[in-house]
């Protein structure tokens, strides 16, 4: 198969470093995107260009997008893969804290893919691989922002395979469980600014359960960016792509109670 050019955001930690690595192990060339410093990434085999991005400077977005098309002429595999977790109720977070979020987690994917998209339409190939979080789709207690953030990309990601489909273009929204990376750590999470008591049996429970599990999460990230490779590489690649039978399990169940309710209310629906 030939060796695919990536532009990654993201590569400091995580699957975004995962999958990085996973494709620059097979020959693969990555321009790869941190906030700052150098990624402990070794590149055997392939060829690895790290370039400074902040997602939310909508102007950097535009030149680190179009100086990775000068480094490599053509880009196959867009990875909008940056963003970060809020923790908390949903009445807890204050609205700088909401739109931040959104800030990282929407319209820095967004604005990536605006400056993308028009060379990848010229190029009439390409595909966008938009990593999203099993929140999006099955939310729980304790992260409804966060889930409303990667909901929306959800969303994004659904209408922009429709768009652009028929120009060459591919869109995958990738939807992880837990997986052991440092999402839970202060690199990756945050946590409400307010306390409400209110909550600890809800939203405060099943926050502390998902901390308690840092370190021991049953994804393997190394597995994910195998996952992700074969989607790539996949004549028929998925729209949604699921990773972690935590993932599928949430999903499942999601999708039984809204079958449920849809066959109990279809008849004041219709």
């Amino acid at each position: 198969m030939a060796a695919k050019t990536w532009l990654i955001t993201g590569i400091s930690r995580g699957i975004g470093k995962a999958l990085a690595q996973a494709a620059l192990a097979r020959g693969d060339t990555v321009i790869g995107t941190t906030r700052g410093g150098a990624p402990d990434i070794g590149a055997p085999g392939g060829t690895l260009h790290v370039l400074p991005l902040d997602v939310t400077d909508e102007g950097a977005v535009q030149g680190t997008v179009e100086r990775a098309f000068g480094i490599a002429g053509r880009i196959d595999v867009l990875v909008n893969n940056a963003g970060y977790g809020l923790l908390g109720p949903v009445e807890a977070a204050s609205a700088a804290e909401a739109r931040h979020l959104f800030d990282v987690n929407l319209f820095g994917p967004l604005a990536v893919i605006r400056a993308a998209l028009p060379a990848l339409r010229r190029q009439r190939h390409g595909h966008i691989v938009n990593i999203s979080s099993i929140a999006g789709l099955a939310p729980a207690a304790g992260s409804g922002l966060y889930a409303a953030s990667k909901a929306a990309l959800e969303a994004l990601s659904v209408a922009l395979w429709q768009e652009a489909g028929p120009l060459g273009i591919r869109v995958t929204v990738v939807s992880p469980g837990s997986f052991r990376t440092d999402f839970l750590s202060d690199h990756s999470l945050r946590r409400a600014g307010t306390d409400i008591p209110d909550y600890v049996g809800s939203a405060g429970q099943v926050v502390g359960g998902l901390l308690s599990r840092a370190g021991r999460q049953p994804g393997d990230p190394d597995r994910a960016a195998q996952a992700i490779l074969r989607a790539v590489d996949s004549p028929d690649p998925p729209i949604d792509l699921l990773l972690g039978a935590d993932a599928l399990d949430r999903a499942r169940s999601r999708l039984d109670r809204l079958g449920a309710d849809m066959a109990d209310w279809a008849p004041v629906a219709r």
